[in-house]
C-alpha cells in the first residue's frame, strides 16, 4: 500500500523539511505542494488524496478554513507552531497533530498511525463487498451467500456450515474458515461453535440463541466474543 499526499504549507523551509520526511518513507508518494489552501481545495476534488499535511496559520485561506469547507475523505495530519489550534482541530476529526519543530521520528509515528486507519478502512471495503464464499463437500464446491449463514459447528473431522435453507458438512478447518469469513461479521464462541453476529437473537447466561439452537460461550472466547458485541454497538 502506498499513500498519496500533499502538502498546504506557505513556509518555505518547513515544506522543504516535510517533503524531505515524506521522502524517507517508501510509504509515502508526495503527489503536490501547496503555499495556499484555496488552490489545494481545487486539486483534491479532481485527484484522490489519502493523507494531507495541513498547516494552520496561513495568509488569505487559512488551514482552519480548509477544514471546515473539507468534505474528502483524506486523512488530515497537521503541521503548526502553535499549540492553541490543537482542540479545534480535533473537533474537525484531523487524524494528529504535529507540533513545530518535529522530530522524525514524531513524523513517522503520525504516518504509521494513519497507515492503520487507512488499511483497516481498506479491508472493511472488502470485507463489505464480499456476498459468499466456496467450500470444498464430499463432491463438489458449494458456493454458500454469506447472509444465509446462521453458524458453524465443528464435528470431528468435519464442519458443519448451518445455513438459513440446509447443512452443509465440509472438510475445512476452523482456521481455514475464519480466514475466508469477514472478521467483523463472524465470531467464535466456542471451540465447536463459529457465530454469524447479525443472527444471534438473544444471549442469556453465556448461551447464544439462535433460531431453536443454544450455543455455548466458553471461558476461551468469552473475552474476544463479548468484545466483537461491543464492537458492533459502537459502530
Amino acid at each position: 500500500m502506498k499513500l498519496k499526499c500533499i502538502i498546504i504549507e506557505d513556509e518555505p523551509l518547513a515544506t522543504e523539511k516535510l517533503t524531505d520526511f515524506i521522502e524517507k518513507l517508501p510509504l509515502l508518494e508526495l503527489v503536490n505542494t501547496f503555499n495556499k489552501a484555496l488552490e489545494a481545495v481545487s486539486f483534491i476534488k479532481e485527484n484522490p488524496i489519502d493523507v494531507v499535511f495541513l498547516d494552520i496559520q496561513m495568509k488569505g485561506f487559512n488551514g482552519i478554513q480548509f477544514l471546515e469547507t473539507y468534505n474528502q475523505k483524506s486523512s488530515i495530519i497537521i503541521t503548526s507552531a502553535y499549540d492553541q489550534y490543537a482542540l479545534k482541530c480535533y473537533e474537525f476529526k484531523v487524524d494528529d497533530y504535529l507540533l513545530k519543530p518535529y522530530s522524525f521520528e514524531r513524523f513517522v509515528k503520525a504516518v504509521n498511525n494513519v497507515a492503520e486507519v487507512r488499511l483497516e478502512q481498506l479491508k472493511g471495503k472488502n470485507i463489505h463487498q464480499k456476498d459468499s464464499i466456496f467450500v470444498n463437500t464430499e463432491y463438489r464446491i458449494e458456493r454458500i451467500e454469506l447472509k444465509t449463514i446462521l453458524y458453524i459447528e465443528g464435528m470431528k473431522d468435519y464442519l458443519k456450515i448451518v445455513t438459513s435453507e440446509k447443512a452443509i458438512l465440509t472438510l475445512q478447518s476452523f482456521k481455514g474458515i475464519l480466514e475466508i469469513l469477514p472478521s467483523n461479521e463472524f465470531v467464535r464462541a466456542h471451540k465447536s461453535f463459529i457465530v454469524a453476529i447479525n443472527k444471534i437473537e438473544s444471549i442469556e447466561r453465556n448461551r447464544i440463541k439462535i433460531g431453536k439452537t443454544l450455543i455455548p460461550i466458553s471461558d476461551t472466547y468469552r473475552e474476544e466474543f463479548y468484545a466483537m458485541i461491543d464492537k458492533q454497538n459502537m459502530s
